[in-house]
């Protein structure tokens, strides 16, 4: 009976309808992605990552850093600059039995149902329950989400989308909160921490949004006193995540980033067209086309949520000039309403001189990512309409307008052919699907050692080039190796993984000298060892920025369950 009265509540609660719209409207997006089988995408390595940072775990290298597969066979340091959250919470799937196709569906579902429950939050403080499951469900169902993960198959982009509007409500309700400080520093921290594990890029993009957002807040409420508050979430922020952020920001000097802003990575050659934004209507699974218009991929912003923004404008001016005024709603909605229209305007080459003036903008690559904002800003400046509607017409308006978003996006949500392929892990992991993974993204993080990507894969772990000798045993894990040696004369020998900070050679228990040779292309790591049989240590050791992160990122999380604890208890005496 107990359970029968729990029940009751849970259904009588405010927020329960709205929120099951919003995840059924979830689910429905991903539908796509349900069933057996995998699909085509343009970033075809999410089963991949996820194996190497299954391998780190089983080997206890943690956090990961260097993964053994990729870099064809030699190793790379991909989760040393690339962002782990996705394939972390990937693992904890994977610990329920699910096989690696499906851990990447539901990764791409989640991504889905946890934006709209954000919007909804964010969206709900303004305008309320009905208003912010509309701003939800246009979130979800804007066409560029579906590029996200059904076209690009973008993982850790369309995670970023997740954490957007939970950053501008925790930071809003930090700032208007008189009460319960602790609590929304706690939950601005982890949600900047959860973009910072995310998508790099997304920072960069969305942290001017943000920090607009504040000054706007505390200039309205005129609670300057919150800056040391706002700060010590910052802070807190980057000390939880600072076991990824610390060595990307500190070793990104010892790889070839200028491999990512160059050739087909320029973002002069990615521009978007005015009728791509706002009136084709084409779909397809191409790519983004280098320096033309002639797409495979589409950049549409909606007719839905691009023509429900107009009305909103329309609105906002009307009232404007009745009232003379700007009350607490219109002002976020006409913020939002300005983003989303400048983001569009970042998209177009007309804004060349702003990416030109901001030298770092460059290695967003693509100027349609920020599309991302654009369907943020726009998508909550929607939830307007129903607080300006009259009273007998907002529920019929709000599911109108579902309608349309829903309807008119709807054959866009699916894989491309409209279902999923006949694919196994087997199959991916073997023949030809995982050579291709191997070399995929080689050239993202090569390290500055190599002067060229390796062009065959790795055979052996360790080969005698100079000398006389056999290779009597070689084992290899995630970030170590153990060789034995059996040298008729002094030899050099090569090992079969990319030379990068701070791998260390020791033979019989000594540390020796590595080093990569002169006439040596791919990078790889030489030393040399004296006569006779030898047992060969091989170790990826932590360098002073990995080390201070990983210090720093456990103090801070202890620091997060400590709180999560006395938040707990003050609820329990209150």
């Amino acid at each position: 009976m107990k359970r029968l009265f729990d029940l009751l509540k849970l259904y009588t609660r405010p927020d329960f309808w709205p929120i099951l719209t919003v995840i059924v409207a979830a689910l429905l997006a991903g539908r796509g992605l349900m069933g057996e089988g995998y699909f085509n995408m343009h970033d075809d390595l999410q089963m991949m990552r996820q194996l190497e940072m299954e391998k780190c775990f089983l080997d206890l290298q943690i956090p990961c850093r260097w993964v053994p597969d990729m870099g064809y066979g030699f190793g790379y340091p991909l989760f040393n600059y690339y962002p782990p959250l996705p394939y972390l919470v990937g693992q904890g799937i994977r610990l329920l039995g699910f096989a690696f196709t499906d851990t990447a569906k539901i990764l791409f579902i989640l991504s889905f149902v946890v934006s709209g429950l954000t919007m909804y939050m964010l969206a709900k403080e303004f305008f309320g329950r009905i208003a912010g499951t509309l701003s939800a469900v246009f979130y979800i169902w804007a066409p560029y989400h579906a590029v996200d993960v059904y076209v690009r198959g973008a993982m850790n982009e369309s995670w970023g989308l997740m954490w957007f509007p939970l950053i501008l409500w925790s930071g809003y309700r930090l700032i208007i909160e008189k009460k319960n400080n602790h609590y929304w520093i706690l939950v601005l921290s982890l949600s900047w921490f959860a973009l910072f594990t995310s998508h790099n890029l997304m920072v960069l993009i969305f942290g001017p949004v943000f920090a607009l957002w504040l000054m706007l807040w505390m200039f309205v409420t005129k609670n300057w006193n919150k800056i040391p508050q706002l700060a010590l979430a910052g802070i807190w922020s980057f000390g939880v995540a600072a076991f990824f952020t610390l060595p990307v920001f500190m070793e990104k000097g010892i790889v070839q980033t200028n491999t990512l802003v160059k050739g087909y990575y320029e973002y002069t050659a990615h521009f978007v067209s005015i009728p791509q934004l706002f009136t084709s209507r084409f779909w397809g699974y191409g790519p983004s086309v280098w320096n033309t218009t002639d797409d495979g991929m589409p950049f549409q912003i909606g007719w839905p949520l691009w023509g429900t923004a107009v009305l909103v404008g329309i609105f906002i001016l009307l009232r404007l000039y009745k009232a003379k005024k700007i009350d607490p709603v219109l002002l976020p909605t006409i913020y939002m309403l300005l983003i989303g229209g400048f983001a569009t305007f970042m998209t177009h080459n007309k804004s060349t001189p702003i990416w030109q003036a901001i030298k770092p903008l460059e290695f967003v690559q693509f100027p349609w990512r920020f599309l991302t904002i654009t369907i943020l800003g726009l998508s909550f400046s929607v939830g307007y309409i129903e607080s300006v509607a009259p009273k007998a017409l907002k529920a019929g308006l709000v599911s109108l307008l579902i309608a349309f978003a829903i309807g008119y996006s709807f054959n866009y949500f699916k894989p491309e052919h409209g279902k999923l392929g006949p694919l196994t892990d087997n199959q991916k992991f073997t023949a030809a699907a995982w050579d291709l993974q191997q070399t995929a993204g080689i050239y993202d993080y090569l390290p500055n050692t190599a002067k060229t990507a390796p062009k065959a894969p790795q055979v052996h772990l360790a080969e005698i080039v100079k000398g006389e000798g056999v290779v009597t045993t070689a084992i290899q894990g995630t970030d170590w190796g153990i060789v034995k040696l059996d040298l008729a004369e002094d030899s050099m020998i090569r090992l079969g993984i990319l030379q990068f900070p701070d791998w260390q050679v020791r033979v019989d228990g000594v540390l020796v000298n590595d080093y990569v040779s002169e006439d040596e292309q791919w990078g790889r790591i030489y030393f040399d060892a004296p006569k006779g049989e030898h047992t060969v240590e091989i170790n990826l050791k932590s360098t002073p920025p990995r080390t201070i992160g990983n210090v720093v990122s456990t103090l801070s999380w202890l620091l997060v369950l400590g709180s999560v604890v006395e938040l707990k208890q003050k609820k329990k005496v209150s």
